[in-house]
């Protein structure tokens, strides 16, 4: 890469920030991390990671270079030749709220020099970094984007708890504003992934990641309609569902659940519809009824459990409900949007007495009625039901089905007469 940068800015050090920050770190590149949680600062600065891609060890490795500092102060960035740009972009009423992508684009503007290449790779609506970053990047450092710096986006595709190898194993997704500015983006991501994928617009990049999450949002949605349906006509979706994937062409697994979590799926397909809505004034029916199906499962579940207790003559108010993991998919201890705390809400409001495992997820805002157990034969045996909602494969299934008197799996995870299936 000609005229190599040496000083990488990664503005927001999450789930999405870290790893990137830690792959530029291991590839020769000095990192700064700009992160505006001091909690998280100190404990990156410790070398406690808080996602499951990246162990202590490896940020210890990469603190241990003196080529990577976190920190707080926007003044901390100073020049830089490239930046990129991972802060959230949460929903706000329906409506997605972009205000940390412009602080992170009001921040950067003051540092841009000429030659320099901003990259965002937060989840967004088509048109976020033409229309939005692009004037203020411009407006607060007098530079114009593809003649004086360089500006692209690039989604990102991390995918927590799954053995897929590490993000930059991918095939990454790339753009730019211009034809120098996708010059200047595929140079540096070839310096830090295996491969990458050229299109031809930043627009074009930013519908790329909504449509793969939009993709599984409804696929999911489907499943669990389907398992809902066959639940009612005595049907055993599951072997269906294997069945069906030994089909090599025409068919991609996709299996039910208690809900949707994590930053993706409950959020990115509403920025989809959102903004068709509001350049076409029309709705995606497909994602709203996805929407309206996924986000309806942590209440048919809580009915599932009203009738495994009912049929053993027990009410819901007073039973002892022992709820096997709390992250919102397996292998992670990333508990964004969960259905699990969703599945423990309602539980709650009925009166149930509700214990909760997950020996992945630390110090959480659950409700502190909630009773943190560890997974153990005495707590499976004075549970009345217990509920499979997290199918993490270090739980011990078969202690599960040996010692549990009742079970409602949502993950198809243990087996036995006194198992029910979602």
């Amino acid at each position: 890469m000609e005229n190599e940068p040496t000083r990488v800015v990664v503005v927001g050090q999450g789930y999405v920030g870290l790893p990137l920050a830690v792959r530029a770190v291991e590839c020769g590149y000095d990192v700064v991390g700009l992160e505006l949680d001091h909690d998280r600062v100190k404990q990156i600065t410790a070398s406690e990671s808080f996602t499951d891609d990246i162990s202590d060890a490896e940020l210890a490795e990469v603190n241990a270079t003196g080529r990577y500092r976190v920190t707080t102060d926007p003044n901390d960035c100073g020049v830089f030749q490239v930046a990129l740009i991972t802060v959230p972009t949460p929903l706000s009423e329906g409506i997605p709220d972009l205000s940390f992508i412009r602080e992170a684009a009001t921040v950067l503007a003051g540092c841009l020099r000429p030659g320099a290449l901003v990259v965002l790779e937060s989840t967004t609506y088509p048109g976020t970094t033409e229309e939005i970053v692009r004037p203020i990047l411009e407006a607060g450092s007098g530079l114009r984007a593809d003649l004086d710096f360089s500006l692209g986006f690039s989604p990102e595709r991390i995918d927590p708890g799954r053995d897929r190898g590490p993000f930059w194993q991918t095939p990454k997704v790339i753009s730019g504003v211009g034809a120098a500015s996708l010059r200047a983006v595929e140079a540096f991501y070839r310096t830090i992934v295996e491969e990458v994928v050229s299109v031809s617009s930043t627009q074009v990049a930013e519908m790329t990641k909504l449509l793969e999450n939009t993709f599984r949002h409804t696929n999911i949605a489907l499943m669990n309609e389907i398992a809902m349906l066959a639940s009612d006509l005595d049907v055993d979706v599951w072997e269906a569902i294997d069945a069906a994937a030994t089909k090599p062409y025409g068919f991609m697994k996709f299996v039910p659940g208690p809900g949707v979590g994590g930053h993706c799926l409950p959020i990115d397909p509403s920025y989809l519809d959102w903004w068709v809505m509001r350049r076409l004034n029309v709705h995606l029916r497909f994602v709203n009824l996805a929407n309206e199906i996924n986000t309806g499962m942590p209440g048919y579940v809580v009915g599932r459990v009203f009738g495994a207790l009912n049929a053993a003559g027990r009410a819901v108010r007073g039973a002892r409900i022992l709820l096997v993991g709390l992250a919102y998919k397996a292998n992670t201890s990333d508990v964004r949007e969960s259905a699990s705390f969703a599945v423990a809400e309602r539980l709650l409001r009925f009166g149930a007495d509700v214990h909760a495992c997950d020996p992945r997820v630390g110090e959480v805002d659950l409700d502190e009625r909630v009773a943190r157990v560890q997974l153990t034969r005495e707590e499976l045996l004075s549970a009345d039901l217990v509920v499979i909602l997290t199918d993490h494969d270090d739980f011990d299934y078969d202690l599960i089905a040996d010692s549990a008197r009742r079970v409602l799996d949502t993950r198809h995870r243990v087996h036995g007469r006194q198992v029910e299936y979602l």
